[in-house]
């Protein structure tokens, strides 16, 4: 391959996947935060049960979490094509790249807000009770500001995860070039065909992006640590 195409094809793949990968951990992030604080900070019955179906994703094979999505997205499924009189039409799709990678991506960033949350001494929002705060303005003003490079880390991991799913999307998105592949199904079918050069190249994208993500991880948490 050429190397003006080569890089051409390596900016395609790379700007595709860090779009649906940022879409992801905003679809995800939100939810996964609000859940992490609901976790962090409430007692109620079957909350051990919820956390373990929460982190289901991380120690299942991808490859199922891909397979109970093509159950559920299919045309004969609970969510088919036809859901509530509105046309999904998700499968082999970027949207379908888009929810996996939020799918998977989810109880990784629920984990580790959940710790950021646990780290702050839940006794501050209560005095911000006392003082005649409301519960949401606490969370605004104290719990968050105080949480807030563990929330960065968690955002950050969730899209380096997505940036790496394979096994999930691959299945509900498939691998097509320009419309779905992302990094890693782009790194996979270059290995397939014998494309040394563009696995080469996407290995080094994807080698560079995750120790981007992974250092600055490893600052705010050890900041966060520090403000402890």
């Amino acid at each position: 391959m050429p190397s003006s195409e080569l890089f051409r094809t390596v900016a395609e793949i790379t700007v595709n996947s860090l779009q649906w990968s940022s879409l992801a951990t905003l679809v995800a992030g939100c939810p996964a935060i609000f859940v992490a604080w609901v976790l962090a900070r409430r007692e109620f019955w079957g909350k051990s049960a919820i956390s373990s179906l929460i982190n289901l994703p991380l120690v299942l094979p991808p490859t199922a979490v891909g397979f109970i999505l093509l159950d559920l997205l299919a045309i004969d499924g609970l969510l088919g094509r036809e859901f509530l009189g509105i046309d999904l039409g998700i499968l082999l799709t970027p949207r379908a790249v888009v929810l996996a990678c939020a799918i998977m991506s989810f109880p990784l960033i629920v984990r580790t807000a959940r710790v950021a949350f646990e780290a702050i001494d839940p006794g501050l929002e209560d005095i911000a009770v006392s003082l005649g705060y409301r519960p949401v303005r606490g969370f605004f003003q104290i719990t968050l500001p105080l949480a807030h490079r563990g929330l960065f880390a968690a955002l950050i991991l969730g899209f380096t995860r997505c940036l790496g799913e394979f096994g999930a999307s691959v299945i509900v998105a498939g691998n097509i070039p320009g419309l779905t592949q992302t990094l890693a199904s782009a790194i996979y079918g270059a290995q397939q065909t014998g494309d040394e050069g563009l696995a080469r190249a996407l290995m080094v994208v994807a080698v560079l992006l995750g120790f981007a993500a992974v250092y600055l991880t490893e600052r705010l948490t050890r900041k966060q640590g520090g403000l402890r």
